[in-house]
């Protein structure tokens, strides 16, 4: 986008921001004529029209409004990259928006900022934890520059990166009859009272998928959306449940869970990176994108420097206005 656009859609922004033609072009040293031709070039080149000229102050159509809540994140974050870039100072750094499903670990999310904040001091990653519908969501309309989920799905618009895989375990408590058992066959689940996920998950479909493999029917008595509730439940004795073994890890050493390995079936949670094709990622991101996929050994046995991904390119930055329920 040239300079010229940029100011264009600036003009355009503070005609709605003033509700007046004057105001804006008394605010950009332009003249009323200069701006009124702004936006009737944007309307031609987008063929709607952007704001009700009958109405006084001023209104956006249905169409303006979408555009201007657009220009005015894309003005913003521009401006702060170029204030970063201009002044190259640790309170300016841009961070790196995350949307990451709830069983993402924040143990393990916070070893992966730390490690990026060796990379780059200036560091600034802000991670929300939501459903994993709202994830592609956040992702897709420019509110997150990454997401963390289970069994990704590239699309048109999504680019999905394998980041890790995890080994599905049965899950019981601790006064379970199988609490003491090593391992177990995939055939003892059969009539099992089970904790489930929620129907429309894509992990479900999976977890249903492999049983049917195996001709397993299990007895479904509950089922959650999310893997903090479902080890909640299995905790208080309600039925066993499949979950990665890395997301139970934690009650298992306080001893309020079992987890036992599955002696003649493996099935393996993928997670992925997802993150828009267009527009690129920043610097930011993809060298975060590269700390996650990055080995843990890695991190043990080098020196950590700071530099670009192979891949790197400018692009936009993530905006600093979007307010994340959990800052790391």
């Amino acid at each position: 986008m040239g300079a010229m656009h940029l100011e264009t859609l600036k003009i355009f922004c503070d005609v709605v921001s003033w509700q007046s033609f004057s105001k804006a072009a008394q605010v950009n040293g332009v003249s009323q004529s200069a701006v009124s031709q702004a936006i009737a070039q944007l309307e031609r080149r987008l063929r709607v029209q952007l704001i009700d000229r009958s109405s006084r102050p001023l209104q956006l159509t249905a169409e303006g409004k979408i555009f201007y809540h657009g220009c005015r994140e894309l003005l913003e974050r521009f401006q702060a990259l170029e204030r970063s870039l201009r002044n190259n100072s640790d309170h300016l750094q841009l961070p790196v928006r995350v949307a990451a499903i709830y069983s993402v670990s924040l143990r393990d999310m916070s070893q992966y900022v730390e490690r990026f904040r060796r990379i780059d001091p200036r560091a600034n990653v802000h991670i929300d934890y939501l459903h994993p519908d709202q994830v592609y969501q956040r992702v897709l309309d420019g509110t997150a520059d990454l997401g963390l989920v289970s069994f990704p799905t590239p699309g048109r618009k999504l680019v999905a990166l394998p980041w890790r895989e995890e080994v599905m375990v049965v899950a019981c408590a601790p006064q379970h009859p199988w609490a003491k058992r090593r391992e177990i066959r995939i055939a003892a689940l059969q009539g099992q009272p089970y904790v489930h996920f929620e129907k429309g998950l894509v992990i479900r479909r999976q977890v249903d998928r492999f049983l049917r493999q195996h001709g397993v029917s299990v007895q479904v008595v509950m089922e959650f959306d999310n893997i903090e509730n479902i080890k909640k439940a299995v905790e208080a004795g309600a039925g066993i449940a499949l979950l990665p073994e890395p997301t139970i890890r934690r009650e298992v050493q306080a001893q309020t869970l079992v987890a036992i390995p599955l002696a003649d079936a493996r099935l393996v949670r993928p997670l992925g990176i997802i993150y828009r094709r267009s527009p690129r990622l920043s610097l930011a991101a993809q060298r975060f994108v590269e700390v996650l996929r990055q080995p843990d050994d890695h991190f043990t046995s080098q020196p950590e420097q700071p530099g670009l991904p192979r891949d790197a390119s400018c692009s936009q930055a993530p905006s600093s206005l979007v307010p994340a329920s959990i800052s790391a």
